[in-house]
């Protein structure tokens, strides 16, 4: 089973936030977010940083998944930081 984090980026995109003011807004370091990047396990405290920022539960920014899905979830993701790139 692996992490996806997918969700998350949905919400930040229907929110209208980067990364970067995610960390900000959040105190979560930098070096978190690129582990969000990576899909990577976080500590609980970071996740109810993000949680309570984004004003929701830790069931709606992360999934666990199959290997399989993991990457067929990191192309998502990667399609999604380009997206987000661009606005």
């Amino acid at each position: 089973m692996a992490i996806s984090y997918n969700k998350l980026w949905k919400l930040l995109i229907d929110k209208g936030m980067n990364k970067t003011e995610l960390s900000k807004e959040s105190g979560v370091s930098s070096s978190t977010i690129a582990k969000l990047g990576k899909n990577e396990q976080i500590s609980m405290d970071s996740m109810l940083k993000i949680c309570n920022t984004l004003n929701c539960n830790i069931g709606d920014i992360v999934d666990i998944v199959d290997k399989g899905e993991k990457n067929q979830a990191s192309q998502e993701e990667e399609q999604e930081e380009e997206q987000e790139m661009e606005m």
